[in-house]
């Protein structure tokens, strides 16, 4: 009788969610974050500051993210000529104008689509070069869903800096340099879109209008408070808990075994779905931006460290810190950066001097199909990051 109470007793709901989560996170490196931040919400020292940060990550990026996502691939599905797989070139310099305009585009699909010609013999070193200086990838979205002035601007500044560069590394390297043998591949995809994802559909459709609603409110400093303090404390348990929601889908939505796995976006979904994208790409930044914020806040309150203070004060390595960070591969990084920017812990010219060195996920293809290219390509596209980087620095941005 004693051995079956205490059965009953160990298969409690809060035992079974903790027993789901650990042997999750052995499995999936992705549960990490979720493990992390329930621990943060039951910690009574930390539960504030982790309601306070998951609901700004929430309400300040996520909602904005998702709406600039639903524009962007709203006018690729009418404007279809953004998506071609590849520019027959008629002349050197059209062929890098084209692949920078690719890069310069939000996210990682125009970078990947010309590192994935050049493996294939179909476009030149200089290409990858240009795309590769001016994708900013996921980080893209973003900063234009945030502060859409300073992503037109990045946005311009890539792919000026992208076609010099690309340019520039045609006039000292051949066509065909680097391009490894050309192999037999298939482009067949096999997934099978994701039940988490499948799910979170069905909440997003109930949750984003009054998301969006209480968003903009909020963009245009009207206190909430105002509707009442219970009202005001509402929204932020909805806020964390959509986040907390979006982390888990994310944490679902791949094995999390690898680097890439992890820091990377996932594969599109099949059969092809815009909604199903977005909601994939939201989670996928929202992710990151959570870590940020808690991670920020965690460090203030316990450390004493202001990392605001602390740029201002060695703000000279700033540019170079970017830089170091884009030679991550994977788009993850590189929001924790742009989020630290929107966040104004860093100045503008950390921000260029990252998003012009920084491949985003593109760089995962080109490690694994040609990784000479890859790693010359990474290091000639910290030069004019670098430059640009410092040249804005010393401009007092």
């Amino acid at each position: 009788m004693t051995i079956w109470v205490a059965l009953m007793f160990s298969y409690t709901p809060l035992n079974i969610l903790s027993s789901f989560f650990i042997q999750s996170f052995f499995a999936n490196k992705r549960f990490l974050l979720p493990v992390i931040l329930l621990i943060c919400l039951a910690s009574p020292p930390l539960h504030h500051i982790s309601i306070s940060s998951m609901s700004d990550a929430f309400f300040q990026v996520s909602i904005f993210v998702a709406a600039t996502l639903f524009i962007y691939y709203f006018l690729i599905e009418k404007l279809p000529q953004l998506e071609l797989t590849y520019l027959s070139t008629k002349s050197p310099l059209l062929e890098l104008c084209f692949a920078a305009f690719l890069g310069a585009l939000p996210g990682c699909g125009g970078a990947i689509i010309v590192v994935t010609q050049f493996t294939k013999g179909q476009a030149s070193f200089g290409s990858v070069v240009a795309v590769l200086t001016a994708t900013m990838g996921d980080a893209a979205f973003l900063l234009i869903a945030t502060n859409p002035f300073d992503g037109l601007k990045m946005m311009c500044i890539g792919l000026l800096v992208g076609i010099i560069s690309g340019y520039l590394t045609n006039m000292f390297h051949k066509r065909d340099f680097l391009v490894p043998p050309v192999k037999q591949t298939s482009d067949a995809c096999n997934l099978n879109t994701n039940k988490a994802i499948v799910f979170s559909k069905s909440i997003w459709k109930v949750i984003l209008v009054p998301s969006i609603i209480i968003a903009i409110l909020m963009a245009t400093n009207i206190d909430m408070g105002m509707f009442g303090i219970t009202v005001n404390h509402l929204i932020n348990i909805f806020g964390a808990s959509m986040a907390l929601f979006a982390v888990i889908t994310w944490a679902l939505s791949s094995k999390g075994q690898s680097y890439q796995e992890i820091t990377g976006e996932e594969e599109s979904p099949q059969p092809p779905s815009k909604v199903y994208k977005v909601l994939q790409d939201t989670h996928f930044v929202t992710a990151w931006v959570v870590a940020s914020f808690m991670l920020f806040e965690i460090l203030v309150k316990y450390t004493g460290i202001d990392l605001a203070t602390w740029f201002s004060h060695f703000a000279y390595l700033a540019p170079l810190i970017g830089v170091i960070i884009g030679f991550l591969p994977g788009c993850g990084p590189q929001i924790v950066v742009t989020t630290l920017y929107i966040q104004g812990i860093i100045p503008f010219s950390a921000l260029a001097a990252n998003a012009i060195s920084n491949d985003g996920d593109a760089l995962f293809p080109a490690i694994a199909m040609a990784p000479k290219a890859a790693f010359v390509a990474t290091l000639y596209s910290a030069i004019p990051a670098l430059f640009i980087g410092y040249g804005l620095y010393f401009y007092g941005v």
